[in-house]
């Protein structure tokens, strides 16, 4: 509805993963290049945390660009599930056509599909997103999966992602023999201010905007103050903000508006806030430990 008026070949703060418009900041970018060592390096148990709409599901899109179009991957969105049915599930996205009835049936023929996958040098992937809704059970029965394996190689890779309630539950006492099997953990960041800066201009850019700018700096201000930084959060109110200047007549865009469609959308200030402090203490030294651990390996695979 607004494109024309601001010049806009398409929409450019739609909701959807689209790759198009993928833009990394710096904690993506490590939060990436942790991921594509775990898969290319075989290390079993990949963890990925993060708030709710930080950009999880575009990282593992992402992800999945990188890697060889060969390697089998099974992306799970919805494990509430019961083991026999997250076979089934599993079994269906790596197209493994044979049917069984037992878990016995399922492990054995799976150890047969992973087996061949081996031979021919390719490594199969599971992602299980949304992973702080698996049950302690189901967790368990995700890391018996990884028993499957020969005296020198992994046969499976697993990834879980969720919300940071996941890292809370891999602490506990009862799934310590999970915890000692993740090789890597990462826990993602919303943008900073420079990155906010830095997403919606390349969003205007790839959307097809040249002009000189639609979001004045007291705008991008107020936006990081109601979002802070969170990719779906800033999303969805430059969408709503480019669709009332559009109903005003507005070229550009003040704080005022943004306060405006955060107040319709129910945001405030305090809520932002309130997300970075939890952000602050549910990380904590695990989180800054990581981001080391990923400088370096960021450094290592793309220099």
């Amino acid at each position: 509805m607004y494109r024309d008026f601001y010049g806009l070949l398409r929409a450019p703060f739609e909701m959807t993963p689209d790759p198009t418009f993928l833009y990394l900041g710096e904690t993506h970018r490590e939060g990436l290049a942790t991921l594509v060592y775990g898969v290319r390096s075989r290390k079993g148990f990949v963890v990925l945390t993060g708030e709710v709409g930080t950009g999880k599901t575009t990282l593992l899109h992402a992800l999945l660009s990188q890697l060889e179009p060969s390697m089998p991957s099974a992306f799970i969105f919805n494990p509430r599930l019961d083991p026999l049915d997250f076979l089934h599930v599993l079994f269906d996205e790596f197209g493994i056509e044979q049917r069984c009835r037992t878990k016995a049936e399922y492990l054995l023929a799976l150890n047969h599909f992973l087996i061949e996958c081996l031979k021919e040098d390719r490594t199969a992937l599971v992602i299980i997103d949304e992973a702080q809704n698996l049950s302690p059970e189901m967790l368990e029965e995700v890391r018996l999966l990884s028993n499957l394996e020969t005296p020198t190689s992994k046969l499976i890779q697993i990834m879980l992602v969720g919300q940071p309630e996941l890292d809370e539950m891999l602490d506990r006492p009862d799934l310590r023999q999970l915890r000692q099997r993740i090789a890597l953990r990462y826990h993602l960041e919303p943008f900073d201010a420079a990155e906010l800066d830095q997403y919606i201009d390349e969003r205007l850019r790839l959307a097809g905007y040249t002009g000189k700018g639609i979001f004045k700096r007291s705008a991008r201000k107020a936006l990081m103050k109601f979002t802070g930084g969170t990719p779906r959060l800033v999303n969805v109110l430059c969408d709503s903000a480019l669709l009332t200047g559009y109903a005003r007549g507005f070229q550009m865009l003040g704080a005022d508006v943004i306060e405006e469609v955060a107040r319709d959308l129910h945001l405030s200030a305090e809520g932002a806030g309130n997300r970075q402090l939890a952000r602050s203490d549910s990380t904590g030294q695990t989180t800054q430990a990581a981001a080391r651990r990923s400088r370096r390996l960021w450094s290592k695979l793309f220099r």
